[in-house]
């Protein structure tokens, strides 16, 4: 047999290993989201003498003073998206500021420093930048943007009114605010301060945001014939109480799962911290003490990945011979997956039915080509 047949031959044989060793891949996975799970839920209480920032598991245990400044008052916390820092309100240096600090109340650090008032910060969502609203330039409350290191402090709204209380969406294609005096109310603008556009328009004042994890809901508590809290549609549409309690609920917060929402309440006497469905139904009080307890927000946690299983090698069996192997033998070889369904880049039992085909082909030319050649070589 001469080179050509013998390359030939090789070539179908090559063909066949390629492809074995592409489908010994199996199956290329998909990729997975990580969504927020439900962490702890930071509140400010005065119960230690002085308004402090503390932390409690979500059913209410294991409550623990974060930030024990003494004298000075830290509020308004605020969870950095990725779980591990909370930025929040503090004039523990003589002047109301933002400060920055971790999950465990170390590494306590001032991101402000203007002799105006500096408050109710708010992360965005990939947590590059807090949105914070600061009365430094005319005296009266505007929001301003800076970057999570305090840098690049930069102004959003202009205006004669009072601006606070910003709120990002979760896709960090908004912020909400509450627009004063006269009647409070929320407004929703572009990240650059354009497109600042009154959702609510009601006869009462609205106050304290926050985003649904899912971006398609707002909640807020209103001061309408009581201080009750309400939701509605990311556009200001279908506004609806849903404590109505006749007490006075305020500054709610969703879970980051979306699965409950978190307030603060005097229904029963006193500020409490309450967690209730998001329809305001199943109401349950989780703190219980004679101080007063409020502000509170959900700290979101990255979902830790699900472990991808180590497939098990399938056994050979080593033939009785070293010749190259027979076509049926090949086939059953290349048969693919029991469940080709399974593959998540969706190929079928055609897509292995044709590369076996394929495979079958190159190979069996390759056989054919150095037969025939030989054989013509041998009549002459």
């Amino acid at each position: 047999m001469s080179r050509f047949p013998l390359f030939v031959f090789a070539l179908g044989l090559l063909t066949l290993a390629a492809l074995l060793a592409v489908l010994a891949r199996g199956p290329n996975p998909a990729e997975s989201a990580f969504p927020g799970v439900n962490g702890k839920i930071a509140f400010m209480s005065d119960r230690d003498g002085n308004y402090e920032i503390y932390v409690m598991n979500a059913d209410g245990s294991g409550q623990t003073n974060l930030t024990n400044s003494g004298a000075s008052y830290d509020y308004e916390s605020a969870w950095s998206p990725d779980g591990t820092q909370i930025a929040f309100h503090s004039n523990r240096d003589g002047n109301g500021e933002i400060y920055v600090m971790n999950a465990d109340g170390s590494g306590v650090t001032r991101l402000t420093n203007n002799p105006a008032v500096d408050g109710s910060p708010g992360w965005s969502p990939d947590g590059t930048k807090i949105a914070f609203y600061s009365g430094r330039d005319e005296g009266h409350a505007q929001i301003y943007v800076m970057n999570a290191d305090g840098s690049g402090q930069t102004r959003l709204t202009n205006n004669l009114r009072e601006d606070s209380g910003a709120a990002w969406s979760p896709d960090g294609s908004k912020i909400a605010f509450i627009r004063c005096c006269g009647n409070n109310e929320v407004y929703l603008m572009n990240p650059d301060g354009s497109g600042q556009t009154n959702l609510t328009n009601t006869p009462y004042s609205e106050g304290a945001l926050d985003w649904s994890p899912d971006g398609t809901k707002i909640t807020y508590y209103a001061f309408d014939a009581g201080h009750d809290i309400f939701v509605m549609n990311a556009d200001g549409s279908g506004q609806t109480n849903l404590t109505n309690s006749g007490a006075s609920d305020q500054t709610p917060t969703w879970s980051p799962d979306g699965s409950k929402i978190a307030f603060n309440s005097n229904q029963d006497g006193n500020g409490e911290i309450y967690v209730m469905n998001p329809d305001g139904s199943g109401a349950v009080r989780l703190t219980n003490n004679p101080a007063d307890d409020s502000f509170p927000d959900w700290q979101p946690l990255v979902a830790a990945p699900t472990p991808t299983p180590t497939p098990t090698p399938t056994p050979t069996t080593p033939t009785a011979t070293p010749g190259p192997p027979a076509v049926g033998g090949i086939v059953d070889l290349l048969a693919g997956p029991s469940d080709p369904a399974a593959d998540a880049s969706g190929s079928s039992g055609d897509d292995y039915a044709a590369l076996i085909t394929a495979a079958v082909a190159a190979g069996a030319i390759g056989l054919a080509a150095g037969g025939w050649y030989a054989r013509r070589r041998s009549r002459f």
